[in-house]
Formats: C-alpha cells, structure tokens, sequence
C-alpha cells in the first residue's frame, strides 16, 4: 500500500473528524472530490486506486483534473473552486505529515481557484410568491407541505440544507415565536416568525405530529426530503403557478431564489443590511451588499434624491427626438 491510502485516511478521520468536527456535507463533497480524483488518474496512468503515490498527484495531474471538470464533465467554476478547496486541505494535511513530497506539496497548494462571473440574484416579487404559495394543492398533504415549506422559506430565508435538516422541535410557535437551525459552518440560528407563518405552521404540525426530534418536511414514507426531492417540488409547483402568473413562464426557481426574496423583502422594508446578514446567516457583509446591487428601484431612489448642479428638477434624462430615443434604447 502506498502512502496515499493511509494519508487519505487519516485526513477523513483525523483532520475532518476529530479536529475540524466537518458537517456531513463537508464529508460528502470532500469524499465525492477524492473519488473523481482518483478515478480521473486511474483511467490517466492505468493504475489501482491503491497503487497511486502522493508524487502521482503532482500540479500536472491536478490542473489536468480540473480542466477534466470544466471540460469534459461541464462543472461550473464555483464547482471546480470547491473541488480544489478539498484538494488544497489534504495537501495542507500533507505538508505536516510527508516532508519528502514537500515540492510537489507547494506547487499543488499554489494552484489558484478560477475567477468567477458573479450573476445578478433573481427573486419573486409579491404577485409571483403568492401565485406560487397558491398553487401549491390545500386538497392533498403534499400541497400542505410545500405550502408550509415555501412559505417558512421566502418569509426566513433559510438554505435549502437548514430546512433539510429542520425537526419539529427546531419550530418554536408560542410567545417569541423562531425557527432554530444549524447553519453553514455549524453555526446555531434563531429566525423571528410572523403570525401568519405560525399559523400555517402550526397547522402543519398538528397533521404531522411526532417526536420533538422527527424531521419538520418529510416524504409519504416518513423519510427526510432530499435535495433533488425539494427542488423537484418547487420547479412542479412553479409550473402550476405560471398558468396564473405569466412572469413565472420559463423562470428558473429554485429554493435559493425563496432566500434571494426573503432578503429583497427585508430589503425594501428598509431593514438595515447588518442585520439581514444575520437574519440569513452570512458570515461577511459583503455577501449581503449582493442585493444591493441587484435591485434596481433601489438605485433610481438614490438618483431620485441627487440633484445635479445647474438642474432645477431632479429627474432621469428623456431623449427629446426620435433618433436619440432609437440610441438610447441600444
């Protein structure tokens, strides 16, 4: 056995276990790196998984592994920067342990993670989330479980894995009513719920009693909803919802569009970005400061109130000919 194995090994159960308490979602996404990794160097050299050496990994067969990423299995580059992220953390492990491979150690731990082009966050507005809470079907318990799930998630805000992860002791209806979460990084939230939220929650936990430690959003079955389950539910409801609502037609919508609206309502409610960055759990201000930039109304607020020198009236420039209206427009 080479000293891979036993390197790998230990950084799972050592390092990410033991010393860093990693999430299960941590575990899974390093594990899934390592197993591409692997695989793309086996079909490369011709090797057994067991038979690959630490030297094997060098800067080369890295950069050659995220090419394969983006090229051949068409990540995108948030993707292949997280890949990388799991690789630079075993090779930081590494430099502690393998002083022989120090050289190849640096050279790996210097690739750099890809730029990304930052899209602007789309959400719903009011008429689009209650043609969507709408639509979900009162007559059956599935329809009552979305509308309950939708509804707790575009007035919280939560990440698709915080609602995973929800019990029903975690939902708090009396005096001081909250959601309690574990968020990302492990870090405890409390999230204010409004009365109309507490009801409907209420209702939903009166059908669906059990144990304070009984998953909050399940299957027919009595099983946690999955990712692919929940993503799967909102893009049927949306369907049902742009009958009525004809600016869903084609919308991309996921769960994390209903967090994007829970932040644009805090927003335009003129809650102060400080805290809706602990409203929805960000670890730096500048993650928030990306619904600033998105909104639109926003800015021409702010132009509505500067009034240029020389200019009597505040107001955005109009094109006063045909021509200069046609280039404008460009």
């Amino acid at each position: 056995m080479t000293s891979l194995a036993p390197l790998l090994q230990a950084f799972f159960t050592d390092r990410l276990v033991t010393q860093r308490q990693a999430s299960a979602n941590t575990i899974a996404s390093y594990r899934d790196t390592f197993t591409l990794l692997l695989g793309h160097v086996c079909a490369q050299t011709g090797k057994k998984p067991s038979a690959i050496e630490i030297s094997d990994l060098d800067v080369d067969t890295i950069t050659g592994f995220l090419h394969y990423l983006e090229e051949i299995r068409g990540n995108s580059a948030r993707t292949r920067n997280a890949r990388l992220a799991a690789i630079h953390s075993l090779f930081g492990y590494a430099a502690l342990r393998h002083h022989e491979h120090a050289e190849v150690i640096q050279r790996v731990l210097a690739i750099p993670a890809a730029r990304m082009h930052r899209n602007i966050v789309t959400w719903l507005d009011p008429s689009e989330a209650d043609a969507l809470l709408g639509a979900c079907d009162q007559d059956t318990r599935t329809g009552r479980r979305d509308h309950a799930m939708f509804t707790l998630a575009i007035q919280t805000g939560l990440r698709i894995s915080e609602i995973i992860g929800l019990s029903l002791g975690d939902v708090h209806t009396g005096v001081g009513a909250h959601v309690h979460c574990l968020g990302k990084g492990r870090k405890e939230r409390r999230t204010p719920l409004l009365p109309a939220t507490v009801a409907i929650l209420n209702g939903w936990i009166f059908e669906h009693s059990g144990p304070a430690d009984a998953a909050l959003f399940t299957t027919s079955t009595g099983r946690r909803l999955s990712r692919d389950a929940i993503e799967h539910r909102i893009h049927h409801t949306i369907t049902t919802a742009a009958s009525s609502c004809p600016s869903l037609v084609g919308r991309h919508v996921t769960m994390h569009t209903l967090r994007h609206t829970a932040a644009m309502r805090l927003l335009h409610a003129g809650v102060d970005t400080t805290v809706i960055a602990l409203w929805l759990g960000h670890e730096q201000i500048a993650t928030t400061n990306i619904y600033l930039h998105a909104d639109m109304t926003l800015k021409e607020a702010a132009i509505a109130k500067v009034t240029p020198s020389g200019v009597t009236a505040p107001g955005r420039y109009q094109p006063t000919d045909t021509v200069l209206a046609f280039l404008a427009a460009l």
